[in-house]
């Protein structure tokens, strides 16, 4: 009886116990989760105004969408477990961090915004992608995504949703004219007496651009085995010469971008005389979503174009001037971009100090003096492209050849390219392998490391193109590379000819 009496009394004992604990528990989780208490840390300026005017709660139906729904998992799919790792997170950043000295903007590119908002959750509530009155353009992109979810994410389309920006356009096809400058067309282009800079003129437009006259000489290709982050595929060293040649001082800006896509782009055009206009080119298609990002265009570099692209553009370039214009070789822009200097940098600078690739650097910061005032890189581009004014020039007097955009090259990409030429060979261009094409100089997304002259890399065609929904997809703009540009090259001499 006694022992009954007990194990009542300790039922009892731990089920209020339970309850003192479970219910204080569960009224912390869900005060926790509201929307009231998640402002008040999260007080910068964007993060409640910008919700009050989105989707998720200025729409039809009435239906508010909170914080908690969208950055965190539902319940019961890990919901505590985020809810710990993002909250210790948060504590540090409202304990050791100035809010106002946060690039909040930056966080929204779906690659970064990923880990903090949940697939899962967008389809909780989202389970019927074909509602009434969806766009044929949202049918096919939503199919799309069904057949690519290991590749893509609700927040390649959709990741201004909960956070509304008016300059932001969904995905669809767009239309847009460019911004010349304020001043009459040109009627013929520069004429060019002697090897010495000049001013190109696109005829017809108000658009002009500097050509920088690179003297020739010798240089040795990619970098030395001791070189802090080198690759295998920036070796074996090799003697190259390389002749005179004209390269632009900053990579093509929208300006002159844009005047070729007006000029040549069909679409729209229904009459012989209109067809006629374009002089026999075949003109890029509208670009799916704003291919600038919402960042302007104008003198910031062109971007998300394909290099089918940008070699159309350079054809065109050279009918309407009646110069050869073309991308420059692998070997000509690394001798441009490093300015008949040996070092990893143009300017001074030590790669294992400028990296956040080392644990020390990531918490103490790393040194950027120097290279800031030289490179648009991850540590001072806010995520984006800048225009080129006030950036420091390389020895030939060129702006940007590392960082703000990677930039085109002619060759075929092969990480055993240089093994393949011979010491002291003149102008090398790898051979034709219908494979990727090499792109050089990092962007805004990389790291000091990725910004060494003698660092490689290469177009990505398929990734580059992952939401893209159209079919056949498009061969003129990237839906997914906003960090990859183009400088031009004038051959006075045309030593290698381009099969356009």
């Amino acid at each position: 009886m006694i022992k009954r009496r007990r194990g009542i009394i300790l039922f009892i004992a731990g089920t209020a116990t339970a309850l003192l604990i479970v219910y204080p528990y569960n009224k912390a989780v869900e005060y926790t989760s509201t929307n009231e208490f998640c402002f008040s840390c999260h007080s910068h300026d964007h993060a409640e105004e910008s919700w009050r005017l989105s989707n998720h709660v200025n729409n039809k139906s009435g239906v508010t969408v909170g914080c908690a729904e969208c950055h965190l998992p539902p319940k019961g799919e890990g919901y505590i477990k985020a809810k710990i790792k993002h909250g210790a997170k948060d504590l540090y950043g409202y304990l050791f961090k100035d809010p106002d000295e946060i690039d909040w903007e930056a966080k929204h590119p779906p690659h970064i915004a990923d880990n903090f908002t949940y697939e899962s959750s967008c389809l909780s509530c989202h389970d019927n992608l074909y509602p009434v009155g969806l766009s044929q353009e949202g049918i096919d992109s939503h199919i799309h995504y069904e057949n690519n979810q290991d590749e893509l994410s609700c927040l390649n389309c959709h990741s201004y949703t909960g956070h509304y920006n008016p300059d932001y356009v969904h995905a669809q096809n767009l239309t847009f004219g460019v911004e010349e400058p304020d001043r009459e067309p040109f009627t013929e282009p520069a004429i060019i007496d002697s090897f010495a800079n000049y001013t190109e003129q696109i005829p017809g437009t108000a658009v002009s651009f500097d050509m920088v006259a690179i003297p020739g000489g010798s240089f040795l290709l990619g970098s030395p085995k001791d070189e802090p982050f080198r690759e295998k595929d920036e070796g074996p060293q090799v003697k190259v010469n390389i002749d005179d040649f004209y390269i632009a001082k900053v990579e093509v800006t929208w300006n002159e971008f844009l005047a070729w896509f007006n000029a040549t782009s069909s679409e729209g055009r229904l009459t012989e005389d209109d067809l006629a206009e374009i002089d026999g080119f075949s003109g890029a298609t509208p670009p799916w979503g704003a291919p600038d990002q919402g960042w302007g265009t104008g003198s910031r570099p062109a971007i998300t174009m394909t290099h089918h692209a940008a070699m159309e553009y350079c054809r065109w370039l050279s009918e309407v001037t009646g110069k050869y214009y073309r991308l420059p070789t692998e070997a000509e822009w690394e001798y441009a971009a490093r300015g008949n200097k040996e070092t990893p940098y143009y300017f001074e600078g030590d790669p294992k100090k400028l990296t956040t690739q080392r644990w020390w650097n990531r918490i103490f910061g790393p040194d950027t003096t120097n290279i800031a005032s030289h490179v648009i890189y991850k540590e001072n581009s806010n995520n984006r492209t800048a225009k080129p004014e006030g950036m420091g020039e390389n020895p030939f007097g060129l702006i940007n050849m590392l960082g703000n955009v990677a930039e085109f090259c002619l060759d075929y990409y092969s990480p055993n390219t240089y093994s393949t030429y011979s010491d002291g060979v003149s102008n090398p261009v790898s051979p034709a392998n219908q494979g990727e094409r090499v792109i050089r100089g990092g962007s805004f997304q990389s790291d000091a490391a990725e910004v060494r002259v003698a660092a490689r890399d290469y177009t990505k065609t398929e990734q580059w193109l992952r939401t893209d929904p159209q079919i056949p997809k498009s061969i003129w703009w990237y839906s997914d590379a906003n960090h990859v540009g183009f400088r031009v090259v004038h051959d006075p001499d045309s030593t290698i000819t381009v099969n356009y």
